[in-house]
């Protein structure tokens, strides 16, 4: 394995002030009686403060948004805020292609050839001038172990790497090329792990990023200064960040439209209207923002979690795992049969597994729950190009405890048709805006109401319906997992990819030393389910 590593890039000095600007009054008086190097290093010292109050520093930057910089601030020593993902391509790719590919597509998008620079009111994106493409397209070799396939020792690298946090003096992301890799379908070819700053982009985003650097893909368009300015701007945060998501596309998601809440905020994205309804102004949309995270403190409230051994204080070691795709189809039908939606037949196969790992481990989970928080997404699919992250979350209790397939998928369908209308997503983005507003102790604090009720962090995102190609080669596989947060040791990923779906885990090695066990319960569930499908009596 080759790693690179470069010196850390030296400031530019600041440009000399031959007559700084005099404070008024007494304070004037002050600064002429003071030496002149004392009089100069004072000076210096009121500019650095006066810019980090504004907010300014790196003045040629873009003001990240307080959402994203509640995400950049969430590391702890037990989950690194980034997303991991895994492609496998045949035939095999080179590292200078895929280098290539990079440069011409992917720095298209900005983010990706800025560094973050953190100052006492957020944080700013920086245009990185000592950009090194090799610092960030690393090429690497699996290290052979008996025993072990290049299937488990991609499985274990992809851990390991999770846990190991990105230069943050460098855009916050990086790819590691396997080029001859041979998986278990024997198949030779290469393996590509991605890593990204959770701060850079969400699920829904990085799909866009990715439609955009296979082969084929088109240039993201291009921002305008004014849209650049409009997202910079500290003092709209609250329009921007909490009614703007609430209005159009999410309301009629979630199903509010006859709400006299969905009202007022489809209201409150229509000034002309708002003015005769007595809506109009800041001071109105403050305390719709208010009311939002005085509903939001009851998130915490909710029970705690069944407690099973998934649930507790995680170390600092992850795993991961994934099994082959199932067909698409196979869960349309099912799902037709028995009148759910794909998602209620994955999510009750996702709930079946892990009854069935904690079975194996000799425990009962009869009569037990755990929690999973959801992503939902917030914000038109057109604008996802435009990254950062625009979702909320939905607590949904998985029933691992019931043991009939049939009757699980019902109490899934049942638990997830009590979630529509649910204001919780947009609650849940409004916390995480609001943390970013605050100290890193503080937001941890308010943010961890989240991880005490938790065991699990899941993600079901709709992928490419056809196979994509990379640099002339077949995107055979995609897999990836997003970070979970606070105390959280569990997450799941479903990605629908080329008419099958995969199933993902990624688990803290102290709460679940093999993740493996519990993807390879997962087919058996599908399988399991297909069958007494295919057993229940049908009507004429």
């Amino acid at each position: 394995m080759v790693t690179r590593t470069t010196a850390q890039p030296t400031p530019r000095a600041e440009r000399a002030q031959p007559h700084p600007p005099q404070p008024p009054g007494a304070a004037r008086r002050a600064a002429k009686a003071l030496p002149p190097t004392a009089r100069k290093a004072a000076t210096a010292v009121q500019k650095n403060v006066r810019r980090a109050a504004a907010g300014m520093l790196g003045l040629s930057g873009e003001r990240m948004s307080k959402v994203d910089t509640a995400w950049l601030r969430m590391d702890s020593q037990s989950n690194l805020m980034m997303i991991n993902g895994v492609w496998t391509l045949s035939p095999g790719i080179t590292w200078e292609a895929l280098c290539e590919r990079v440069q011409q597509r992917l720095l298209q998008y900005p983010r990706f050839h800025q560094r973050v620079v953190e100052d006492a009111a957020g944080a700013t994106w920086v245009e990185d001038r000592n950009f090194d493409i090799a610092a960030h397209v690393l090429r690497e070799t699996l290290p052979g172990q008996a025993g072990h396939s290049m299937q488990r020792a991609l499985q274990d690298r992809v851990g390991e790497l999770a846990m190991q946090p990105l230069d943050t003096r460098r855009p916050l992301w990086q790819m590691h090329l396997i080029e001859d890799f041979v998986g278990d379908d024997g198949q030779p070819g290469s393996a590509l792990i991605v890593r990204i700053h959770h701060c850079i982009a969400d699920g829904i985003a990085l799909i866009s990023v990715t439609m955009s650097i296979v082969d084929g893909g088109a240039e993201p368009p291009k921002r305008t200064r004014k849209e650049r300015e409009q997202a910079a701007t500290a003092e709209d945060w609250i329009a921007d960040a909490l009614i703007k998501p609430i209005t159009g596309l999410t309301v009629k998601a979630l199903d509010l439209a006859g709400d006299s809440a969905a009202r007022s905020f489809k209201l409150l994205a229509d000034p002309e209207k708002a003015v005769h309804h007595g809506l109009a102004g800041t001071l109105d949309m403050a305390r719709v923002g208010y009311q939002l995270m005085s509903d939001a403190a009851a998130l915490a409230l909710m029970p705690d979690d069944s407690p099973t051994r998934l649930k507790g204080q995680p170390g600092n070691a992850k795993r991961v795992a994934w099994c082959p795709p199932i067909a698409l189809d196979e869960v349309k039908a099912i799902g037709r049969a028995l009148n759910c939606s794909v998602n209620d037949v994955l999510l009750s196969c996702v709930a079946g597994a892990i009854g069935g790992y904690l079975r194996s481990q000799g425990d009962d989970p009869t009569g037990q729950e755990i929690r999973a928080m959801i992503p939902v997404n917030l914000r038109p699919l057109e604008e996802a190009w435009k990254l950062g992250n625009r979702f909320g979350l939905v607590p949904l209790v998985l029933p691992i405890g019931v043991a009939n397939p049939i009757e699980r998928v019902y109490e899934v369908r049942k638990r997830m048709n009590a979630l529509k209308g649910s204001t919780q997503p947009i609650l849940a983005f409004a916390m995480l805006a609001v943390a970013g507003l605050m100290i890193k102790p503080a937001q941890d604090a308010l943010l961890n109401l989240f991880g005490r009720k938790t065991t699990a962090v899941m993600t079901n995102v709709p992928g490419p319906k056809e196979q994509l190609t990379l640099c002339g080669s077949r995107v055979t596989q995609c897999m990836f997992w997003v970070p979970q947060s606070g105390d959280i040791g569990l997450g799941v990923s479903i990605l629908s990819y080329g008419g099958g779906v995969q199933f993902g885990v990624i688990t803290d090695t102290q709460l679940c030393p093999e993740p493996q066990q519990i993807i390879d319960a997962f087919a058996p569930e599908f399988d399991q389910l297909s069958l007494l499908t295919l057993m229940l009596p049908w009507g004429e």
